[in-house]
């Protein structure tokens, strides 16, 4: 599919939903239930389905791993100090994308090339190896092994930061 193909795509479903939004413009700006969720972007996972969610419900803070790394940790002091957001879950999962890799292997694989890469059984390797920066050098990518270790981390990081 074409980059044109998808974002028409996403017009059309966008005006769908813009069609059938109704009264949900009149929702306040806070969460009506008062709580945030940290979690993972994988697009397997639906946190509206999977938290019974409505619009307006909860905020909800998407990255890779749904780990409390700066950006979520900005997030949710916006949602608790400035929206009145009393609780938050952090939620990891299994099979998480973020267990594939380490730090140093996504370091070495955009030294050398920033188009997309690729995986087998021989793991992570470049399609092409050329256009790479050492930029990611000084980025923490925030992989995990143990996915149980990474939830208790996030929330003992962002208790610290937070309070």
């Amino acid at each position: 599919m074409s980059k044109t193909q998808i974002h028409q795509q996403v017009l059309g479903a966008n005006a769908e939903y813009v069609k059938h939004f109704g009264n949900k413009s009149e929702l306040a700006l806070p969460p009506a239930r008062q709580f945030a969720i940290l979690t993972c972007m994988d697009a397997r996972l639906d946190p509206a389905k999977y938290a019974g969610l409505a619009e307006g419900d909860a905020h909800v803070i998407r990255n890779a791993g749904g780990r409390a790394s700066d950006d979520a940790i900005r997030s949710l002091i916006i949602t608790h100090k400035l929206l009145g957001t009393k609780e938050w879950f952090v939620i990891h999962h299994t099979d998480c994308g973020m267990q594939l890799f380490t730090n140093e292997i996504i370091q070495d694989l955009l030294a050398k090339s920033l188009a997309t890469a690729t995986v087998d059984e021989s793991g992570w390797r470049n399609v092409q190896e050329e256009g790479g920066s050492d930029e990611a050098r000084f980025v923490n990518f925030l992989t995990f092994k143990n996915l149980e270790d990474s939830v208790s981390e996030d929330v003992q990081g962002s208790k610290t930061t937070l309070w």
